[in-house]
C-alpha cells in the first residue's frame, strides 16, 4: 500500500502519456541529479525551496514531487504546496524507485532549452499528415506538455528554427528526422529513451502509415485514412493538431491496453 500522500512509480507511469498526467516536479539537488542525469517523462526541475513560487499556477492541477529517494525533499516540497492549496503528492521511493522499476527516463542532453523555464518551441513543415502530428503528440505527452509548434513552409523551416530558437523536426537536415526506413517518430522514441512496448507498437503503426508500408501493421491504412481526413477537414494546422491529439491518445491506449480486444456483430444484439 502506498505511503501517505505518495504515488507508486507504476501508477504514475500509467498516467504519463495520457491527458490525465499530473504535473511532475523534480526537486533533486544538483549533486544527486549529476550522479544520475535523467528525467521522468514530462517532468521539470525546480529547486525544492522554490516550489511555493509556482503555487499560483498549480492550484487547479495535480502535482507529483520527485526527489532522489522520496524522502525529506519531496515530502517537504509537497507539504509546502499543500499549504498553498495545491493537490501535491510525492513519488514513492523517488528516482531510485523509478530507475529500479526499469521505467523510461529522458536524457536531458537531447532536450531543447533544458534550462529554460518556458515552453519549448518546435518547428516543422505545414500541412501535416501522419508523422508530424504523431511527433507533436509524443512531445506533448512525454517531453513537454506545454510545447509550442510552428508550422511553416518547407523552405523556411531551418531559418525559422534559427531565428525563433525552435527545434526543427521531420524535414531534411533537421535534428529529428527520418533515418533509413525509420520515420521521425521512431527517431524520437529512440532518442528520448522512451522504450516502452506501447510506444514501440505505435512507432510501427506510424511508420507503416507514413511510409506506405501497410504490410507492417494492419492498423496503418486506418491511421492514414483518418490523418488525411483530418488534414482535409481543418484549414488550420493548429486545429488539426488538437484533433490529432485525441486520435493519438486513442491509438496509445489501444497499443498499451487494447490490442487483445476484438469486435464483431453477433445475432441477438439489439438494433
Amino acid at each position: 500500500m502506498p505511503a501517505f500522500n505518495s504515488v507508486p512509480a507504476n501508477i504514475l507511469m500509467r498516467r504519463i502519456g495520457t491527458p490525465d498526467c499530473p504535473v511532475i516536479l523534480d526537486v533533486r539537488i544538483d549533486a544527486d541529479f549529476d550522479d544520475d542525469p535523467c528525467l521522468i517523462p514530462t517532468s521539470i526541475r525546480r529547486p525544492h525551496d522554490q516550489v511555493q513560487t509556482l503555487s499560483g499556477g498549480l492550484r487547479d492541477k495535480e502535482v507529483i514531487i520527485v526527489c532522489q529517494k522520496g524522502l525529506k525533499l519531496s515530502h517537504g516540497a509537497a507539504a509546502a504546496l499543500r499549504c498553498e492549496g495545491v493537490q501535491a503528492q510525492v513519488l514513492e521511493g523517488g528516482m531510485f524507485a523509478w530507475r529500479d522499476a526499469g521505467l523510461p527516463r529522458l536524457d536531458p542532453s537531447v532536450l531543447p532549452d533544458a534550462t529554460d523555464q518556458g515552453p519549448s518551441t518546435w518547428v516543422t513543415r505545414h500541412r501535416p499528415k501522419v508523422d508530424r502530428i504523431a511527433c507533436a503528440w509524443l512531445i506533448r505527452r512525454f517531453v513537454d506538455p506545454t510545447a509550442r509548434f510552428l508550422f511553416v513552409p518547407s523552405s523556411e523551416v531551418a531559418a525559422v528554427a534559427e531565428r525563433f530558437g525552435a527545434t526543427a523536426f521531420d524535414t531534411i537536415d533537421a535534428p529529428w528526422t527520418h533515418v533509413d526506413e525509420f520515420c521521425t517518430f521512431d527517431a524520437m522514441v529512440r532518442g528520448f529513451g522512451l522504450h516502452t512496448p506501447a510506444l514501440e507498437q505505435m512507432a510501427t503503426v506510424v511508420r507503416a502509415a507514413d511510409t506506405d508500408r501497410h504490410d507492417l501493421a494492419p492498423q496503418a491504412a486506418g491511421l492514414l485514412a483518418i490523418s488525411v481526413g483530418l488534414s482535409r477537414a481543418h484549414k488550420s494546422d493548429l486545429a488539426q493538431l488538437e484533433a490529432g491529439m485525441i486520435l493519438y491518445d486513442a491509438l496509445y491506449r489501444w497499443a498499451r491496453d487494447g490490442q487483445s480486444e476484438q469486435h464483431s456483430w453477433s445475432e441477438g444484439h439489439g438494433a
